[in-house]
């Protein structure tokens, strides 16, 4: 299968997701996140949203992913009504590929192609400890909507947080 770069960052490919990638975004979850899903859940996401599954590569040494969903439902950002908005499931970046624009190039690809989905707005959850996350998401014009208390199977709250995704209009 050819792998379908999106963009770059420094000497980071972003691409579209394979199948062959789940092992290494597995071993990413595994290594930087609390949250744990199954394996099946990825391949899942992957299956059903191909072009909103998408990882950061070195070489040929997968760095850092971004899985998200397309959804339908109650709007975030307004009072009423109904839209189509994308929801980012899980992101992350191994520790020592952090501060080099990674998460933020992922983040900001995925949202292009949630907006090429016809998604308007953009969400996702945060533990609310997890203090250099909500920044990043701060810088990328994410507000916070909500706080979920016992979000997490520990007991932690999570910040819901959205953003509209109008400058990709």
């Amino acid at each position: 299968m050819q792998k379908v770069v999106v963009g770059r960052v420094a000497e980071y490919d972003i691409r579209h997701s394979a199948q062959t990638d789940i092992p290494a975004v597995v071993t990413i979850n595994m290594k930087t996140l609390p949250e744990h899903y199954s394996d099946y859940f990825y391949y899942e996401i992957l299956s059903e949203f191909p072009e909103t599954f998408l990882v950061a590569e070195l070489g040929d040494n997968v760095v850092g992913y971004i899985m998200c969903r397309i959804e339908y439902g109650f709007s975030h950002l307004r009072r009423f009504g109904l839209a189509r908005k994308g929801h980012i499931v899980s992101v992350a970046v191994l520790p020592e590929h952090r501060g080099k624009g990674v998460g933020t190039k992922l983040i900001e690809y995925a949202q292009e192609q949630m907006a090429k989905k016809s998604s308007r707005e953009c969400y996702l959850e945060v533990r609310v400890s997890n203090l250099q996350a909500i920044a990043l998401y701060e810088r990328l014009n994410y507000k916070r909507v909500s706080r979920l208390e016992g979000y997490y199977r520990d007991g932690e709250a999570a910040y819901l947080m959205a953003c509209p995704l109008d400058k990709y209009e």
